[in-house]
């Protein structure tokens, strides 16, 4: 008799602890509804492309786009470029981080430029090759608490069964202008995929053999830490999906983006209040940025 009550008393948990999680308020977990964003900005087609934004101050971002390298700093009052500054040759140009008065832009295979002085007209610009393992690189935040820049790549740094389900992140140091020996984070997709089935994320699933797991790419867009709560938010458009991640690299949250407002979320970026702005390519639709407070 004990026995079938102690058995009954886990199913009952199991269950209730299920209906919690499929429950769960995900504006608790993120701070924002992602549903539906408080300003909505059609940006203009020069911005087509527009590829990684980072914060100025209450009233504008900085933000460039994929295919010429021009530094534009947008009004987030008036909606509109109140200034583009051309840096460097046309590339693919795939992010943007601020340190104080200097501008970092990151070239898909991993290059650097820095724009000093980026306000001025005789800014000077510096390039660094990070040598990162990796020629298709997506993210760049700045990490005010270590005085670095982190670098996300896209997909696999090597070849081989070992980089199967592996993603990263590197620092590159602002003191000595050199790429950490060593992945800042170091992803493992399996148990992130793990995380999504023990949490009831309702994500698409794609069958493995016999089994059936969500089907996650985790392939990194746009990153950015939050200045309020520390954690790193982290965007795969491919995916559709919103991860955030503590500052040890483990896992915490994950949202499934809505594809109609998220159309190729490619940028991220915070005020200091919290205010959060994604940016979205165009491709066969307007480019957009999505304010959520």
């Amino acid at each position: 008799m004990l026995k079938l009550f102690s058995n009954t008393l886990i199913i009952t948990l199991l269950v209730l602890m299920a209906c919690n999680a499929t429950g769960t308020n995900y504006e608790k977990k993120t701070g924002y509804n992602l549903t539906s964003p408080d300003i909505t900005f059609i940006l203009p087609d020069t911005l087509h492309e527009v590829s990684g934004l980072t914060y100025i101050d209450s009233t504008s971002f900085a933000c460039i786009q994929d295919e010429n390298g021009i530094l534009f700093i947008y009004d987030v009052v008036n909606n509109k470029i109140k200034k583009q500054s051309t840096f460097n040759i046309d590339g693919d140009y795939e992010d943007v981080a601020r340190v104080d008065k200097t501008m970092y832009v990151l070239r898909s295979d991993g290059t650097l430029f820095e724009i000093s002085d980026y306000k001025s007209n005789d800014f000077k610009l510096t390039s660094y090759a990070t040598g990162i393992p990796s020629n298709n690189n997506e993210g760049l935040c700045y990490d005010r608490e270590n005085h670095r820049l982190l670098i996300a790549s896209k997909g696999k740094i090597g070849k081989g069964p070992e980089f199967k389900d592996k993603r990263v992140i590197y620092g590159f140091d602002l003191k000595t202008k050199k790429l950490t020996d060593k992945p800042v984070f170091d992803f493992d997709l399996t148990a992130i995929k793990q995380f999504a089935l023990i949490n009831n994320v309702d994500l698409p699933t794609r069958t493995k053999g016999k089994i059936k797991e969500p089907d996650i790419k985790f392939r990194t867009s746009a990153i950015c830490i939050h200045p309020l709560t520390k954690k790193l938010f982290l965007l795969s458009a491919d995916d559709y999906l919103l991860f955030i991640f503590n500052m040890k690299g483990n896992i915490e949250h994950i949202e499934l983006l809505n594809p109609s407002l998220f159309n190729k979320a490619e940028g991220i970026t915070f005020f200091e209040n919290g205010d959060m702005l994604i940016t979205n390519e165009g491709q066969a639709k307007k480019p957009t940025l999505l304010r959520f407070n």
